[in-house]
Parts: C-alpha cells; structure tokens; sequence
C-alpha cells in the first residue's frame, strides 16, 4: 500500500484515504483478505497482509479471495519492477484464482500496462471525481494531493455491485465489452500506410489475452 512515489527515493508510505478503504470493504461484502504491498501504516486492516522487506508481495502466493492493491507508483530500482507487474499479478490473480481484485492506480490509458492487463482483462473501472487525490503520508491527513488522476480498476464478477459502491466516488465503466478485443490497434487504413516503412515490423497493435 505505498502508493504514489518512487519508494526507492521516497520513504515516506502513501497510503489510501479511509473512504475509498470502506467503499473496497462493502464491494467485498465487509473483508479484504490480501493487501500484498501493505505498511506500518495501513488502515486496510486486511486479513493477510505483505510487507517490505520481510514479505515481497511480487513474490508471493495471492490465492486469496479478495485482494486490495494500492501499489508502489514509481519504480523500484532494487527489485527492478514498476506498476506494470502489480497489475500483471492482479490479472493473474482473478484469472489463475478466481480472486476478487480492487486495484487504486494512475490514469494512464496510453501505457502498455492499461492495454494489456486494464483494458480487455479488467471488469470495470470507476474514474475516480478526486483530481487531485488526498492520500494519507505515513497515515496522515497532510492535505496533499495526487499529481495525477487515479482510478479504481476492477477484476470480478459482482460489477453491479462495484457500481453501486463506487457510483458517488467517479464514473464507473464497465469494460466487459472489451475483453478479447485488440486494444490499440493500428486501423486498415493506417496498416497499409505503414507496411511499406521499416520503421514498423507488422506488430502495430497488440492482441490481449482471453480467458
């Protein structure tokens, strides 16, 4: 749950607001199981709980039921990972272990983790309102805001639940209609454009995994 920076050079732990805590809570039916990149701070209180650098959470089983993540933002130099592997293991999570995954991340639909493990694998996803989001520093209210968007993304089977819950927090999506699609792919029309530079080697768009 070290959200928001790099936690190389950054230590302090930045942690989710307590609402969006209870909002997770009530799509879980009232228990989280997991919290895989917890801290001394945490006010998940999940029932399993991962912490640096005793428990890696990359590294470790995630066969639990329901699983919250609110992962490091930035890249971790040590272990040579960034956000792009926590949203792997999320997927992977739901598809190899039928778990139910909340994940609080940056909007970044244009990065190569949205398309291939956000759009056309996740359920849903609310776009949170909070701009600006206020996370708690070392699990305090220091009034500061998220440089960036963030939003909720979800793997799971209750999304008529997920939109109930989160309908006053952001606008929830639901992406169902884009599992198996091609994410970010080239059109006819810019294909043949391109087939003739070989700059481009065929592999304009990437194909997302199905389950």
């Amino acid at each position: 749950m070290s959200a928001g920076r790099s936690i190389v050079s950054i230590s302090q732990s930045w942690c989710t607001p307590p609402k969006y805590v209870k909002a997770v809570r009530e799509v879980f039916g009232g228990a989280i199981a997991l919290d895989p990149c917890s801290n001394e701070h945490s006010v998940v209180r999940a029932q399993v709980e991962y912490r640096l650098p005793e428990n890696d959470g990359l590294r470790s089983t995630w066969n639990y039921p329901t699983i919250y993540v609110n992962p490091p933002y930035g890249a971790d130099r040590d272990r040579g990972t960034t956000i792009k592997n926590w949203l792997r293991r999320c997927a992977h999570a739901h598809e190899e272990h039928g778990s139910e995954v909340l994940a609080l991340v940056p909007v970044a639909t244009n990065t190569r983790h949205w398309k291939d493990f956000v759009f056309g694998v996740a359920d849903a996803v609310c776009f949170l309102y909070d701009t600006r989001l206020r996370f708690l520093v070392d699990g305090k209210d220091e009034g500061k805001g998220a440089p960036m968007s963030c939003a909720m993304v979800y793997w799971g089977q209750h999304v008529s639940r997920l939109e109930e819950v989160f309908s006053p927090h952001g606008a929830v999506v639901d992406v169902r209609n884009l599992q198996g699609k091609p994410i970010g792919a080239a059109s006819h029309e810019e294909r043949s454009l391109f087939s003739g530079n070989p700059m481009f080697n065929g592999n304009e768009g990437a194909k997302l995994r199905t389950r």
